[in-house]
């Protein structure tokens, strides 16, 4: 399949696997590259610039197909070493980055002097249309249905995504709650130039992150996630767990008042507890509703393979025989 997406990072198949705090290794990212979708290792994962170096190095090792590194934009007093870490990608040949957060436009001018295609992660269509002013190439446009941060504006895919095709004129993909054939064509039914998925990758052979998790992941339906931090402004969706639903009583309690002090033992240095010790309940941990799809956990080859299967299937002969 050729789209916008695929020509733009020279991928074969135009499925991008979204950046994850402790889950968007090497490991994972090469094998999404080597099954013909763009891997994308998680830079804020990697504690330092040098150990951002070394992650990279080690996926160059892992595949010769182009990949990828996210870099989000934290809105923190003490922010990390942002220039280490661009560093890091251009020196380490890396021509593909995923930012999100805040606006990249700080750091625009040298990622764009190395030659590097950038595409923003973005949940309105206000923020994609800024994106695409400073110069991004393309954005991952974020569903309500998506794990970890949906914005504060609550518009599912079938809103956003051809709202975004009315006003872009960079190409976009789909992104948030999305793992199926039939969400993929849909998507490039309304406009998008692939798709960008996230928990669905989670659950797969590769993922470097706990049994356990990749386990709670098939056994959760549709209905199991929350979203926390509301009052902060923060909304993030998560896995429902006991801890989860502590941190909701005390968020319903403070109501307006709610700091975030108040949610930082539920929220705050969770992760690698969760992703790498498989302590469930240790915390909120992002998954998107897309998990109440996910039934197996397959390789990344037979994943996308088998997306793109089905999606050419549905294209080729059910929509086709509609006309």
């Amino acid at each position: 399949m050729k789209t916008k997406i695929t020509e733009m990072f020279g991928i074969q198949h135009p499925i991008i696997q979204g950046g994850m705090h402790y889950v968007g290794y090497a490991e994972l990212a090469a094998a999404v590259s080597n099954a013909g979708g763009l891997g994308i290792i998680t830079g804020l994962t990697q504690r330092t610039a040098a150990d951002l170096a070394n992650e990279i190095a080690k996926c160059k090792k892992l595949t010769d197909k182009p990949f990828g590194v996210n870099l989000t934009f934290l809105p923190v007093v003490d922010a990390p070493d942002y220039p280490g870490y661009i560093k890091a990608i251009i020196e380490g040949g890396v021509k593909i980055v995923e930012t999100a957060g805040r606006s990249p436009e700080k750091y625009m001018p040298e990622l764009k002097a190395a030659g590097i295609k950038i595409i923003h992660k973005c949940t309105s269509v206000r923020h994609a249309l800024k994106a695409e002013k400073i110069g991004c190439d393309a954005v991952s446009v974020d569903g309500f249905e998506c794990g970890g941060h949906p914005g504060e504006d609550d518009i599912p895919n079938m809103i956003l995504l051809p709202r975004a095709f009315q006003d872009l004129k960079i190409p976009f993909v789909a992104s948030g709650g999305i793992g199926t054939a039939s969400q993929f064509v849909a998507a490039l039914a309304m406009g998008a130039e692939g798709i960008n998925m996230g928990t669905r990758f989670v659950a797969t052979k590769e993922a470097p992150v706990h049994q356990n998790v990749k386990d709670a992941i098939v056994k959760a339906s549709e209905l199991d996630t929350r979203l926390v931090m509301r009052g902060l402004r923060n909304t993030e969706r998560v896995l429902n767990n006991s801890t989860v639903e502590k941190l909701m009583v005390i968020e319903a309690e403070k109501g307006k008042d709610v700091t975030f002090e108040d949610v930082a033992p539920y929220v705050a240095g969770v992760y690698g507890k969760v992703m790498k010790n498989g302590e469930l309940e240790a915390g909120a941990w992002s998954c998107g509703m897309v998990a109440g799809l996910i039934n197996d956990i397959p390789t990344c080859k037979e994943l996308i393979d088998r997306l793109m299967t089905e999606a050419e299937d549905i294209i080729k002969n059910r929509l086709n025989k509609m006309l």
